[in-house]
């Protein structure tokens, strides 16, 4: 891993979350973007067009014109005539549509440099921000690549920050290991239960959900998963919580109000992501495999519903020997959400 690339990244997502102009390049030129939801529109900011993710053009009616034929591109529209802040975030965000039903209809324009667009997008997500921007003529503040999000994705720069004992509930004998990256501000954690011995350790990857885990949000299942797997941790001879700085399956935490937003319009918890213009399932296993690197374990029982958390270790060569179910019961508040990921994400309930 870079670190110069991944600190260009870092400030980018710094530049972005402050509403500061991001210049964002490939091999076919360069866009400079500000975030429709922290940039300005001032008078006489000369704004050339707006940048939309492919899913939020879909839901203007855009995918029927020519520059936006490709619904794996974002798509660069024309700015309205009268465009203003206001104006500008409710073509970003879908979950502000029944309050903004009137909008368009939008001109697409070609979008001569596809690279710096999917770059731009990616960093949204990393910023916790709509992946909606503003192409601007103005000094960008700093530039970035996709190869420097790439070094700043790459989890290999994660490293052991501090560690030192902390009894819990579930557990008077458990270490707390803190985890650090050049670029990401986000500190992973991970708690290791028990005596450690040649066995593999029951490990559970745990995305960190504020609602649920602080408020005790009933509309998921989160914090209760979070108690139940910290206890058959203990139940076992040894094991470690991983504890994942990844909150909205890594859309962040206004985004994940947005998808709330969108749930309460009547979208499942599937639909809301992809409309705000999300994967799924964003999250980054590759920092969990090396999270359990670092702790020298290679070969894991793994305590989930999930499939695509026994892939996604897998795939980064840490060995799931065997899938612990993780039984929590439904409540009125998140049946369907559980239905959900049973039906279309193939989790087991």
């Amino acid at each position: 891993m870079s670190d110069a690339a991944a600190k260009r990244a870092a400030k980018a997502i710094d530049a972005l979350r402050r509403g500061w102009p991001v210049r964002f390049a490939d091999v076919r030129g360069a866009l400079t973007l500000v975030a429709i939801e922290t940039g300005a529109i001032g008078d006489g900011d000369a704004v050339a067009g707006l940048l939309l993710s492919s899913a939020r053009a879909a839901t203007l009616k855009l995918a029927n014109q020519f520059s936006a034929a490709d619904v794996q591109l974002p798509v660069r529209i024309a700015p309205p005539s009268d465009l203003d802040a206001t104006l500008a975030l409710a073509i970003a965000d879908p979950s502000l549509d029944l309050r903004y039903p009137y909008k368009g209809p939008f001109a697409a324009q070609p979008l001569e440099q596809p690279q710096a667009a999917l770059a731009a997008m990616e960093l949204a997500r990393e910023a916790g921000l709509l992946p909606a921007f503003l192409i601007v003529d103005a000094q960008a503040e700093v530039d970035v690549s996709a190869a420097d999000i790439a070094a700043f994705q790459d989890a290999n720069g994660l490293r052991i920050a501090a560690r030192a004992k902390l009894p819990v509930a579930a557990a008077e004998n458990a270490e707390l290991v803190a985890y650090r990256s050049v670029a990401d501000a986000a500190d992973h954690v991970a708690l290791v239960v028990g005596n450690r011995d040649g066995s593999p350790p029951v490990v559970r990857l745990h995305s960190e959900c504020l609602t649920g885990d602080v408020l005790g949000s009933l509309k998921c299942d989160c914090g209760p998963q979070l108690h139940e797997a910290l206890h058959q941790i203990a139940d076992a001879q040894w094991g470690v919580l991983l504890y994942l700085r990844q909150e909205g399956r890594g859309i962040g935490l206004v985004n994940k109000l947005r998808a709330y937003a969108l749930q309460d319009q009547g979208f499942d918890t599937v639909d809301a992501n992809i409309r705000l213009g999300f994967a799924i399932d964003a999250r980054d296993f590759s920092v969990a495999a090396q999270m359990l690197r670092l702790l020298a374990i290679e070969n894991v029982r793994l305590l989930t519903n999930n499939p695509e958390k026994v892939a996604g270790l897998e795939a980064e060569g840490i060995a799931v020997v065997e899938r612990l179910p993780l039984k929590i019961a439904a409540n009125p508040h998140n049946a369907h959400y559980l239905a959900t990921k049973r039906d279309r994400t193939g989790h087991s309930l």
